[in-house]
């Protein structure tokens, strides 16, 4: 009965009111969706973003794929009526989610780009909780003026076609950063440099990047055995030898960072291209302990 009473209500609304949920339902559906599917699709890039946004380095690519599926999943919810307040309510609850988590890291995190969507630059700072202060209020306006949500087993098939939807972008992600072919020479310490006999190890850095200091540090305690080492600064190529003797490192360094972006692309440094005989067996982009060691050890690179 008080579902039958509240039903004549909801029909009765001010224009003004439906279009307003409407315009909010939308357009969460929209920035939750490409930035959902943004993660699925390329979720090795947003798990570089998440560990840049101080999540561990080795629950990055978990949390990348979970916020993924459920932005994914709430954006389709919400744009759906008899799905809306349950959208609504996803959205709202990884808002709040997200405002905490970068209240508590503001003072490391302010001023450096929350990572929360693609195309969408936006800064940690005061004005990232004022737009999520507002995408949350556009939540409410799309949830208090919907019909109750129902069909929750449908809701469920939903949910059940964006996990293997992730799953399976994932897979492909994975298979992508196999295979691919490495140019037939570079320039190190100015000289040609083969990259298609052997193991070659391409690692990215940056001379300034604190976190790429802590990795070369680890790194040059390993046994390389027969691979060869290639530091490729991605800028202030002037401190690149400072750099290497300064951590210890051993190997030659190669200016021909965009050469190799072209076919080995990254999000950020530090991040490493393992190749064998011309061609990429797998990519880092983790380089925090026990990474990239174990990975290393794992493709025989190290001993």
């Amino acid at each position: 009965m008080a579902h039958s009473a509240q039903a004549p209500a909801l029909l009765e609304l001010p224009r003004w009111k439906t279009v307003l949920a409407w315009v909010s339902a939308v357009s969460l559906a929209l920035l939750f969706l490409v930035s959902g599917i943004w993660k699925i699709t390329d979720a090795q890039s947003a798990a570089v973003r998440m560990a840049q946004a101080k999540v561990p380095e080795s629950l990055s690519l978990f949390t990348a794929l979970f916020f993924g599926i459920g932005e994914t999943f709430s954006g389709v919810l919400i744009l759906v009526p008899r799905f809306r307040r349950w959208g609504a309510m996803l959205i709202a609850l990884m808002l709040v989610a997200f405002m905490i988590y970068m209240g508590v890291f503001y003072a490391s995190l302010h001023g450096a780009d929350c990572s929360c969507f693609p195309w969408l630059k936006r800064v940690v700072g005061p004005g990232f909780f004022i737009s999520d202060g507002i995408m949350l209020l556009m939540a409410w306006f799309a949830y208090v003026w919907a019909k109750p949500s129902h069909s929750l087993r449908s809701a469920a098939i939903i949910l059940g076609a964006v996990v293997v939807f992730a799953l399976v972008s994932y897979g492909v992600g994975a298979t992508r950063q196999t295979g691919v072919r490495a140019p037939d020479s570079i320039s190190v310490d100015g000289k040609p440099f083969s990259l298609q006999q052997g193991k070659v190890f391409l690692y990215y850095f940056n001379p300034e990047c604190l976190h790429c200091i802590d990795a070369a540090k680890r790194m040059a305690k390993l046994n390389w055995g027969g691979t060869r080492f290639v530091a490729v600064p991605t800028q202030q190529l002037r401190f690149a030898r400072d750099f290497m003797d300064s951590t210890g490192l051993k190997g030659g360094i190669s200016p021909d960072v965009e050469t190799l972006k072209k076919v080995f692309p990254y999000v950020d440094a530090p991040a490493g291209v393992a190749l064998e005989d011309g061609y990429q067996i797998m990519s880092l982009t983790r380089f925090e302990s026990p990474e990239p060691e174990a990975s290393l050890r794992k493709l025989g690179f190290v001993m």
